[in-house]
């Protein structure tokens, strides 16, 4: 006879907790690790709304709450059966949903699936709405003042504010029949270009997106990278001096015709670099794309973050930010200088840099390089200081002759002397 071991309660404890784990694999929503976060905690907060279950509750987002209910009041209107066919639809997708959030959470099943329901419909609404203003109430608030609108924008691109994409492309389904899912992107797509810094590149909408797509954040992100393969040398990166000290190397600044925002350039002494517009959503929109680099589970090239650390190499000083606004490079919308200089210092603080997969890696080698020959500073020392203005040329050209006619003077004179 076997004798019958009786489980610890320690052993059981622990046993549960392992039990609530998630999957990690699962895994797409996370929460901003504290060394981003207490960077500048407020851009991964929302201002005005709760997606999801991380800001889910919270006093200062409960205005939005009675929004969302307006906007499926005027969806359903009186139709509860359509009502229960979105119940019945997400609590089919509770379990796989609830698995994708990596921080255990504490509502019911009740409140999830309502809580599912009233966040996917009103995101649903809202990009329709924006796209065709036919569909909008006579006294939708919302639409009525843009402040709304832009801080919708921003918090629904924020990390933790997310939910499920294929949550989404199921309501999408029940309301625009099945099969629409390239529609509901590009419609997502069109919401989010106002927050946009600089142009991304345009792509063909196809495929399996409900699982292409993880959220909202991931669809703008995968339709804002680039196509371009910079040059790498796979080796530790040497960061380029700041915009003041390479124009002293007789490096120039040219604003890009790209229709690309990270498609950085360097030819002939030239950087190259299209127009970055700087708002007040800019930082929060960088840093979210930042985290979502940081943490997702895919290990490709991290535009953002390079562009980022680019950038936070060239701007040292407001200074330098000035000479990127004269060259048309930068649109301060801000208007101070200062701000954005400040922005940029703390931008990539606490970011893990990619190593040799750096995408500026050969653009960085290139401007070393230049910066390091020791005639380019000359040269630009010498454009600086005796040719930068034509009256500058025709003092320099005068000293010339002067000291070239004295030089001859003296030579007849000397010649002269022996004759």
């Amino acid at each position: 006879m076997q004798p019958i071991h009786l489980e610890d309660d320690v052993c059981k404890k622990i046993r549960g907790k392992l039990n609530c784990l998630p999957l990690s694999y699962e895994c797409c929503i996370f929460r901003v690790h504290n060394i981003l976060r207490q960077v500048n905690e407020n851009a991964y907060e929302p201002d005005i709304i709760a997606i999801g279950p991380y800001h889910h509750g919270k006093e200062n987002l409960k205005m939005m709450e009675e929004h969302k209910l307006r906007y499926l009041k005027h969806h359903i209107g009186e139709d509860t059966e359509k009502l229960n066919r979105y119940v019945l639809a997400l609590r089919a997708l509770e379990e796989e949903a609830y698995r994708c959030y990596a921080e255990p959470l504490t509502l019911d099943k009740e409140k999830w699936v309502e809580m599912m329901i009233l966040d996917g419909c009103f995101i649903i609404e809202l990009v329709q709405k924006f796209g065709d203003r036919h569909l909008r109430e006579d006294n939708d608030h919302i639409f009525e003042m843009d402040w709304i609108v832009n801080t919708l924008q921003r918090d629904l691109l924020l990390f933790e504010n997310q939910l499920p994409f294929f949550v989404l492309c199921r309501l999408f389904d029940l309301i625009e029949g099945p099969n629409n899912h390239p529609l509901f992107v590009s419609r997502v797509l069109k919401f989010f270009g106002d927050i946009l810094p600089g142009k991304g590149r345009e792509k063909n909408i196809r495929g399996d997106l409900h699982t292409l797509y993880k959220h909202l954040l991931r669809v703008v992100y995968n339709n804002w990278l680039p196509s371009f393969s910079e040059e790498r040398y796979g080796r530790d990166v040497k960061f380029i001096q700041c915009v003041m000290d390479l124009r002293e190397a007789g490096i120039k600044f040219e604003r890009g015709n790209e229709n690309n925002l990270f498609n950085i350039k360097f030819k002939e002494g030239v950087i190259q670099i299209p127009l970055l517009k700087i708002e007040d959503r800019t930082e929060s929109f960088l840093r979210n794309l930042i985290a979502y680099e940081q943490l997702c589970e895919d290990r490709r090239l991290h535009f953002v973050s390079d562009y980022a650390i680019f950038l936070d190499c060239l701007i040292n000083s407001p200074n330098d930010v000035r000479v990127l606004c004269r060259k048309g490079i930068i649109d301060n919308c801000l208007g101070d200088d200062e701000e954005v200089s400040s922005m940029f210092k703390k931008l990539t603080k606490s970011v893990v840099q990619s190593g040799p997969l750096f995408v500026y890696d050969g653009i960085f080698e290139k401007i070393n390089v230049h910066y390091g020959k020791r005639k380019n500073r000359w040269m630009a020392k010498l454009r600086r200081n005796y040719l930068n203005s034509p009256w500058a040329i025709i003092s320099s050209l005068a000293a010339i002759s002067l000291l070239v006619l004295t030089f001859l003077q003296t030579l007849y004179t000397i010649k002269s002397a022996y004759v």
